[in-house]
């Protein structure tokens, strides 16, 4: 898993979205958009990842951002069996696979147009998960979404609870 968060300006100040990839099929498992860059805004993304993942053994790796270096996070991490991943300071390439998503989604979707609020930004960012998730197309996973890739992979490995 990666994780990294962006920042989204809207007409009542930033707010913040924070994503969780699973490495693999490239699936957005967790995500949250806040008005605060608290620690407990990437740990609700965390939980929605545990959630929908249940990955114990799995490297989760993030920058060295406050956040996701904070007691709290670390010890979240620990708690789910996740081992904990930091790369070097200032340096986007360290975390390159998070860096792509956020750049796709103010690619795809913020900078398309000026945001009211965090409600409104918290909708369109849902929709855009939902599409990235289930019907863009990547190339590196042969030009299919991330949940059919994941569907095809479960399924070729005999394991038909994950293949649905």
């Amino acid at each position: 898993m990666v994780a990294d968060f962006t920042y989204v300006s809207t007409w009542q100040g930033f707010v913040y979205v924070a994503f969780i990839i699973d490495v693999f099929a490239g699936y957005i498992v967790g995500w949250r958009v806040s008005s605060s860059m608290e620690t407990t805004f990437v740990l609700d993304a965390l939980e929605q990842a545990l959630w929908a993942r249940r990955p114990s053994g799995t490297i989760h790796h993030s920058d060295k951002g406050s956040q996701y270096v904070s007691l709290a996070y670390t010890e979240r991490l620990k708690e789910a069996g996740l081992l904990a991943s930091t790369g070097s300071t200032g340096d986007s390439y360290d975390n390159a696979m998070a860096e792509s998503i956020n750049g796709l989604y103010k690619a795809e979707v913020i900078h398309r147009k000026s945001w009211k609020n965090r409600a409104e930004v918290e909708l369109a960012t849902l929709t855009w998960v939902d599409w990235y998730n289930n019907r863009r197309l990547l190339g590196r996973l042969g030009h299919t979404p991330p949940a059919e890739a994941e569907k095809a992979y479960y399924a070729s490995i005999g394991n038909d609870d994950l293949a649905a």
